[in-house]
């Protein structure tokens, strides 16, 4: 522990001076130089730091602006989608959520409950599966296919009969999520749950995450169904807009 909270330091320091030798850094943290230097190596290699070859300064390098990059786009997501959120669950009277991808999961960062809600369940912060939601195969289906095969190698867990473990299977419905531009699920994550789902974009068009509607499946029959997928679509196409996607 104590290693990452140097190298967390570290970070400070740069951030603080703009940049910094090894001596400097030794000195700020109170340690040899030579734990500063192996820090500042390690945080090199993974491109959290940069050093100018001529003057042997440190920098903070692109790898910290990937990182900034990510958790600016969740706040980003979450500001610009809390009214988006909440008005296609009072239009539609159901339960709202925007999920993000993290690594092999979809995360419900937002979400939003109609009047005709009958679930007190709070899917805020819970991680669910890409293959059994609406939400996870959004996400999944607009994955480069190297992140697609990845996760199709894993085994699929089956959480009830209806969940899709083949992987065959799988990708055949990713690749229709895609030309259809929503997804669905119809009771594979649970038992008498259906959901909805559409893609949100960011401005170069690149999906960054994903709003759905939840609804029991008694409320969801056929005659319904079109009608929630129109308004999740243009609901994912106003947030898109918002996170400057011309749509």
């Amino acid at each position: 522990m104590q290693s990452v909270d140097r190298a967390v330091s570290v970070l400070e320091i740069l951030a603080r001076h703009g940049e910094a030798g090894v001596t400097e850094v030794a000195d700020e943290l109170g340690v040899h130089k030579s734990t500063a230097f192996r820090l500042l190596g390690v945080l090199e290699n993974r491109g959290l730091v940069a050093q100018e070859q001529e003057r042997g300064k440190y920098y903070l390098g692109a790898g910290v602006l990937r990182l900034a990059g990510a958790a600016a786009v969740r706040l980003d997501i979450s500001q610009e989608g809390a009214p988006v959120c909440r008005g296609l669950a009072d239009e539609l009277g159901e339960t709202v959520n925007i999920a993000v991808l993290d690594k092999t999961a979809a995360v419900n960062i937002m979400q939003a409950r109609g009047p005709a809600s009958v679930t007190a369940q709070n899917w805020l912060g819970r991680r669910t599966p890409l293959h059994a939601t609406s939400s996870g195969k959004t996400l999944l289906a607009h994955q480069p296919d190297a992140v697609q095969q990845a996760y199709l190698a894993r085994k699929l867990p089956r959480l009830t009969e209806r969940t899709l473990t083949s992987p065959a299977a799988l990708r055949r419905e990713l690749a229709e999520v895609v030309d259809r531009g929503y997804a669905l699920a119809i009771e594979e994550l649970e038992l008498g749950l259906r959901a909805v789902a559409a893609p949100v974009r960011a401005h170069d068009g690149t999906v960054i995450g994903a709003i759905s509607v939840s609804v029991p499946a008694y409320r969801l029959a056929e005659d319904r169904l079109a009608e929630v997928v129109k308004r999740t679509v243009v609901a994912a196409a106003e947030l898109s807009r918002r996170m400057g996607y011309a749509c």
